[in-house]
């Protein structure tokens, strides 16, 4: 089931099998915005994680993974330091995690929150 124009529910779906896909459609229209900008293909490595799952993959307890708000993704041919410095720059209220091979972005309602540091 297409969410939107680049994204279908599955995208979100936890891996462990369980069903629970939810994204929230702030975090998905950040998502499709990253998708224009960069006219690249956005792979979401992480969505939505059932509770069991996220604690079996070292998730903090309150992530915003197992709210459905939550989206690890990397962009073709981009760094995650580009990906994130353009969110960081067009999304001012996102919250982003830097990883070396990866970007976090969540739109909790408490944030927003910075992390790590990647070029």
């Amino acid at each position: 089931m297409k969410l939107s124009v680049h994204f279908a529910r599955h995208e979100f779906a936890c891996s462990c099998g369980c069903g629970f896909d939810t994204i929230d459609a702030a975090t998905l229209e950040i998502l499709e915005e990253v998708r224009r900008h960069f006219a690249a293909p956005v792979v979401v490595t992480s969505g939505a994680r059932c509770r069991d799952y996220n604690a079996s993959v070292g998730g903090v307890p309150d992530s915003q993974h197992v709210r459905g708000r939550a989206a690890d993704i990397k962009v073709h041919g981009h760094s995650p330091g580009e990906v994130a410095d353009f969110i960081a720059e067009r999304f001012p209220s996102a919250s982003i995690g830097r990883y070396l091979t990866f970007t976090h972005v969540d739109t909790r309602t408490d944030g927003p929150a910075h992390w790590g540091s990647n070029g």
